[in-house]
């Protein structure tokens, strides 16, 4: 029954909120698609206290300093098209109309969030970032994820998958790897 959240700022201070009261332990984030810009903007925040993640993996979406003019969250025809579109969602859910409609206020609010996002491009974070994107995702260019570069003061990967906008999925097994070797790292780093 909660209202969905439509400003991005508002969102990310619910989940600031949360981590903060955590206990203190190595945090990595993974975003894909809103959630790379969600993962971005905690990352700031937690670093302004000191206390930030140590790699960002931003999945599925351009650089936050990356603007289109999408206007995607228009009108319901609007928003079912685009995730239509997307190829995200399976067929069996886009089929049932209850269900879809359903979900427009919570779709909504997101698309209506993300695109209403803006970030400076001299805006950065420290911990390093790992761009993962799909050759052929039609929400973000390969210079688009590449821009991600300008937006940390710490080390850059871009990793490119073959598929659209959600490659996560279709290339779990591919994505899984390059988090097992992450987190095979940070365990050998702080090991030793």
């Amino acid at each position: 029954m909660e209202q969905p959240i439509d400003d991005l700022t508002v969102l990310v201070d619910r989940l600031y909120e949360v981590l903060r009261r955590q206990p203190e332990l190595p945090l990595t984030f993974l975003g894909h698609s809103m959630g790379a810009v969600i993962g971005f903007e905690l990352t700031r925040r937690l670093e302004a206290d000191g206390h930030g993640p140590v790699r960002l993996f931003a999945s599925g979406r351009r650089a936050p300093s990356t603007y289109r003019e999408e206007n995607t969250f228009r009108s319901d025809d609007a928003i079912l098209a685009e995730v239509r579109r997307l190829s995200g969602t399976a067929s069996a859910l886009l089929g049932d109309e209850e269900m879809m409609r359903a979900a427009l206020p919570a779709l909504r609010a997101d698309y209506t969030a993300v695109e209403g996002y803006r970030c400076a491009p001299e805006v950065t974070v420290d911990c390093p970032i790992t761009v993962l994107t799909g050759d052929n995702d039609p929400k973000t260019t390969l210079d688009e994820a590449k821009a991600w570069a300008g937006h940390t003061t710490g080390s850059f990967d871009l990793r490119v998958f073959n598929g659209g906008h959600f490659f996560i999925s279709d290339r779990s097994k591919e994505v899984m790897q390059v988090l097992v070797e992450h987190f095979q790292d940070e365990r050998a780093r702080t090991a030793g």
